[in-house]
């Protein structure tokens, strides 16, 4: 950390003070580095820090990409501004966060703001005392009051990853899918969040545990969404990936929970799905839909792919059915509801079909499952332990012991024709 000290002139006398106007700060990690600064950075301070940053910077020549936090800078004037220049020019990939309001009116009036990546300080947001109406592997969503939600996502996640869910919630929702969107990320202490206005909006769970009678109404919803998915072709050149190959990353990352036949077992049950170009969501379980107005809306974008419809369903049936974990608290329902809900819906989304091609659907949505049971575990690496064990201790009974009946249906994924 370099400290630069500064002196005031009063009448005609130079005082030094200790009173520090400007820190400098550096932090390595592989092929980047954060420079912290923090105060003035000004005419008085300006050279010295330049001098301590390409000090730095000089000796740390496998750098390729540079974060600028000024998360407590104060002030800055044009000399101030000529560093950030000359370090933009330096780096390519060069990125100035956490940028106060009075240092970011200094940006933008400048032109900074278009000629490199500049990203405003996130308010900060309280959820204490706030209800939780969802929890997730990836978060938990509050209500805030009755027209806001706000979805915190797990200790970890990075904001490329909350920005990731607002591109991808973008994309759904231009292509016809009734998505909320979220612009404002905040912060609610270390972790990030998305705030959604909704006015009056539950999620599908809620309303089913509050009028259970009302089952058979939602089940259609719930299953005319999935067609309103399934329905929709992802364009070629879309910033929507293949879900097929996210689903097999996923599972090459879990590889230190489970031997290698295992792995292999689980890419080569993925491995027979056929390739396609539907929607998506990839979550979709009843938390994940927010019912406004008697119509359901997706909140949760953030594992949104392209590919064939038997991704889609084996993830839903995986959370509603065969889910590991707390139900009640992840699903925000009794499970019996829950398994009642999607034995209706998955009936009223093959409705039409002939009873065999159902029956067969119905396994291979259920062979995928076994899947998404584990693969999920990718979502964080924070997970507790024992879930992760729980985890383990399920392969067997669900996948392993069941081999051959589960490589048969996977022969016939090809009859699922779109």
């Amino acid at each position: 950390m370099a400290i630069v000290k500064y002196c005031i002139i009063f009448e005609g006398k130079c005082t030094n003070f200790d009173l520090v106007a400007m820190i400098v700060d550096f932090k390595k990690e592989n092929d980047g580095a954060t420079l912290i600064l923090a105060g003035r950075l000004d005419t008085a301070t300006s050279n010295q820090v330049s001098a301590d940053i390409d000090g730095f910077l000089d000796t740390a020549t496998d750098i390729s990409r540079l974060t600028c936090d000024t998360a407590q800078l104060d002030y800055i004037s044009s000399s101030g501004l000529r560093i950030l220049l000359k370090l933009a020019k330096r780096y390519k990939d060069f990125r100035i966060v956490e940028v106060q309001p009075r240092v970011y009116d200094v940006l933008s009036t400048t032109g900074f703001t278009k000629i490199m990546h500049v990203e405003r300080a996130l308010r900060q947001f309280s959820v204490e005392g706030c209800e939780v109406i969802g929890a997730g592997g990836v978060g938990t969503v509050y209500r805030i009051d009755g027209d806001t939600i706000i979805k915190v996502f797990r200790e970890g996640t990075t904001v490329d990853e909350v920005r990731r869910e607002i591109t991808m919630s973008k994309e759904a929702f231009i292509m016809g899918m009734p998505t909320a969107i979220s612009f404002d990320i905040v912060r609610v202490g270390s972790q990030y969040g998305l705030v959604y206005e909704l006015l009056q909006a539950e999620t599908l769970s809620t309303c089913i545990r509050r009028e259970p009678e009302r089952i058979d109404e939602f089940a259609r919803k719930y299953a005319d969404l999935f067609h309103q998915l399934h329905d929709i072709e992802v364009p070629g050149g879309s910033s929507v990936p293949c879900a097929k190959e996210r689903e097999q990353q996923q599972i090459r990352h879990i590889r230190r929970y489970f031997p290698q036949q295992s792995i292999d077992l689980m890419l080569r049950i993925t491995d027979a799905v056929p390739d396609a170009n539907r929607l998506l969501h990839l979550d979709l379980q009843t938390k994940n839909a927010m019912v406004q107005d008697g119509q359901l809306m997706l909140i949760d974008m953030g594992e949104v792919g392209y590919g064939h419809p038997i991704l889609d369903l084996g993830h839903a049936y995986s959370a509603m059915v065969t889910l590991v974990g707390d139900y009640d608290s992840i699903i925000s329902m009794p499970r019996e509801l829950g398994v009642s809900l999607w034995s209706r819906a998955i009936d009223y989304y093959l409705e039409g079909l002939p009873s065999d091609v159902v029956k067969q659907r119905k396994a291979q949505i259920e062979v995928i499952s076994c899947v998404r049971n584990f693969s999920w575990l990718a979502l964080s690496d924070s997970f507790p332990e024992d879930l992760v064990n729980e985890c383990k201790n399920l392969f067997d009974e669900r996948v392993g012991c069941r081999k051959d009946y589960i490589l048969d249906v996977c022969k016939t994924f090809s009859d699922w024709t779109l």
